[in-house]
């Protein structure tokens, strides 16, 4: 028979930048049980310290990386990886394990060599109560997210970062070397800008992409950002009057409100430098 699980089987995917984090797992609840430690009270808990446990419930927790992270200042290649941990009290230790085969903890079967990487991180008390064990992604950014994990009132952060610039840098220079259209250049000069990096190369794409494209109010939008980030706020404000325009002609009445605030803006920021 097809039993309800006491440990639900969770997955949750995690995109971050370019790249995404994967995870699969069961989720045991606390029922009132003591949960981390070996004695307390006369009653010891479900996770001993200092014993593996597979951070969660039934077969080992899996942990995919779409490309190569960086796990506090340790380089972790992709792939996928079972996910254990040694509790304390204070410390956890955090294992990225090669061995995707055991069943559970493979606590007898356990190989410390088949580890790729081990680290050691704090482990802090929580306000709230978390009834079922809980992973999840905190901190998001393009480059980097937090791996939280929730039980009671225990939880253990994970620092994971992602070289998403480098990953971009190649996705633009292979578009560029393949008949870029108008929004090739567009996409490229709005990442720079977004990212304030490449302030020259930037303006010379969306240049480009207006060119080859022609008058188009997001086009517009970016250069006006671009001159501005450069200190040229005539030039900005020209731009940004020539995307409020063409924002009003199509009924983008957000880009019009933007437009207008950062004139009003970029007029203020000019006197102040002149």
């Amino acid at each position: 028979m097809n039993h309800p699980k006491a440990s639900p089987f969770s997955k949750i995917e995690q995109e971050v930048g370019l790249s995404k984090i994967t995870i699969a797992y069961s989720r045991p609840s606390a029922k009132g049980r003591v949960l981390f430690g070996n004695q307390l009270n006369g009653e010891s808990g479900l996770v001993p310290y200092g014993r593996i446990w597979r951070v969660g419930a039934n077969e080992s927790t899996k942990i995919t990386f779409s490309n190569d992270v960086l796990i506090t200042d340790h380089l972790l290649s992709k792939g996928t990886y079972a996910l254990y941990t040694f509790p304390e009290e204070k410390e956890w230790q955090v294992i990225f394990h090669n061995n995707t085969t055991h069943w559970g903890d493979g606590r007898t079967n356990y190989n410390l060599d088949e580890d790729a990487l081990r680290i050691l991180v704090a482990a802090t008390q929580t306000q709230d109560f978390q009834e079922s064990f809980l992973i999840s992604f905190d901190g998001l950014d393009h480059n980097g997210a937090v791996m939280n994990l929730n039980w009671g009132t225990t939880q253990v952060s994970v620092p994971m970062f992602f070289d998403t610039k480098s990953i971009m840098q190649l996705q633009i220079d292979e578009r560029l070397a393949n008949s870029p259209t108008p929004q090739t250049y567009y996409e490229i000069a709005r990442y720079y800008q977004e990212q304030d990096i490449h302030r020259e190369k930037a303006l010379g794409h969306v240049e480009e992409a207006i060119e080859k494209g022609g008058d188009t109010y997001y086009f517009y939008r970016v250069k006006s950002l671009i001159l501005a980030d450069l200190l040229r706020y005539d030039e900005a404000i020209a731009a940004a009057e020539i995307s409020l325009k063409l924002s009003e002609i199509e009924g983008k009445d957000e880009f019009v409100r933007l437009n207008q605030n950062t004139i009003s803006n970029w007029k203020s920021l000019r006197k102040k430098n002149k």
